[in-house]
């Protein structure tokens, strides 16, 4: 006779169930406002009626301010067909979960903020004061620049891309100001000495800038203080371009020589690298194209210039401060700006939405410079004297 085990549970509770794996949990559906751009003779928008219809198809609401998209040659119909809802009303637009734009909102604007919003823009630290960023702290929002988004290789991608645009199009706009200034054409012809360009900084706008220009058939040389972007420099192009350290008497020298000076060289917080002595040395008609006004500027001459007076005179010399540059070319820009919020949101999407992103991807934190209302970016706090909170004790 088989002796009974006492057990407390039922044979069914004993039946072997499957297994509960953990499943991540998809961030919520999201609003997105997408407002008229109102600064600067902004002419660039941040979608595009084939992305609209994109994010709809996964379930966000698009709202578009009425004739946000003229400029891009974009009309309410297309963003309509699209999916997306178009209204008159500013507010409705700044309501959203998520307000995607170029330029960063005036302080009316700034009003229609909910708290816990996403404020996704340019932010051009340059143009910026103290008040705007205690403006923005007061509606408790979570603030993302595009000068400090990055990729999962901890690269600038949307930095990245809007400079190959801008050092293609400053040498394109370099070459009808100095057209209309000297009657030079810029590049070179069989038996005419090729103009001469000197390009500050061999980043990515430096490098799409000395591509353009030799092209075009241009003599050009390009000044970085690192080694290392001048050695990628000289492996990305094919051409042996003269290259130097920033010497001030060998810039000195060059600038004596040019006929255009591109500035690519961010210098926030840090002295110009072209100071106006300099400046006066060069030939009379000749151009600069200062494309870091917004983020310090590198040459100390140059100004913010707008698209109805992009230019001024100094010293004989051509100055253009444009902190949009690349809104000149407001459809091709719109287009790859598009491209990349498209991958960027439907990434973020099926990742787990922001806040989840927030919690599990450090180049997400490095993105934000408003927290809540807490200011989160070291360099900006520094240049503002604005209380500083790491990003990394406020989300964990």
């Amino acid at each position: 006779m088989g002796s009974t085990i006492f057990t407390p549970f039922t044979d069914e509770q004993l039946i072997p169930k499957e297994e509960k794996l953990e499943v991540l949990k998809k961030g919520k559906k999201f609003s997105i406002g997408i407002p008229k751009e109102t600064c600067l003779n902004e002419k660039r928008l941040c979608i595009t009626p084939d992305a609209v219809q994109v994010l709809v198809e996964h379930g966000h609401d698009i709202i578009i301010e009425t004739g946000a998209g003229t400029p891009t040659f974009f009309t309410d119909l297309q963003f309509s067909e699209a999916g997306a809802q178009i209204t008159s009303d500013p507010k409705e637009v700044y309501g959203q979960d998520l307000v995607l734009k170029i330029n960063p909102p005036t302080e009316e604007e700034m009003e229609y903020l909910k708290p816990n919003a996403y404020l996704v823009s340019a932010l051009q630290i340059n143009l910026r004061d103290k008040e705007y960023f205690k403006k923005l702290a007061e509606k408790k929002v979570n603030a993302i620049a595009f000068e400090f988004i990055m990729d999962e290789y901890r690269q600038l991608s949307l930095i990245r891309l809007i400079g190959e645009i801008a050092g293609g199009m400053s040498i394109l706009y370099a070459a009808e100001l100095l057209a209309k200034s000297n009657g030079l054409m810029l590049g070179g012809i069989t038996g005419v000495r090729p103009t001469e360009v000197v390009i500050l900084g061999a980043g990515i706008v430096g490098e799409f800038a000395t591509k353009a220009a030799i092209g075009l058939g241009a003599s050009v040389k390009v000044f970085d203080n690192s080694l290392s972007k001048l050695r990628r420099l000289h492996t990305i192009i094919d051409s042996r371009v003269p290259t130097s350290i920033i010497d001030p008497k060998e810039l000195k020298k060059s600038l004596r020589r040019a006929d255009v000076v591109i500035g690519a060289l961010p210098r926030l917080n840090m002295p110009p690298v072209v100071t106006e002595e300099m400046v006066k040395v060069m030939k009379k008609g000749s151009v600069i194209i200062d494309l870091t006004i917004d983020y310090g500027g590198c040459i100390e001459t140059t100004e913010v210039t707008s698209h109805e007076d992009p230019v001024i005179i100094k010293h004989d010399v051509l100055h253009c401060g444009l902190p949009n540059l690349t809104s000149k070319m407001p459809r091709t820009t719109t287009k790859a700006i598009s491209n990349f919020f498209l991958s960027y949101l439907l990434n973020y999407d099926e990742e787990g939405g922001f806040e989840n992103m927030l919690l599990r991807r450090n180049e997400m934190k490095q993105s934000l410079y408003m927290y809540k209302g807490r200011h989160t970016k070291k360099v900006i706090c520094d240049k503002f004297d604005l209380t500083y909170h790491d990003i990394n004790l406020l989300i964990f």
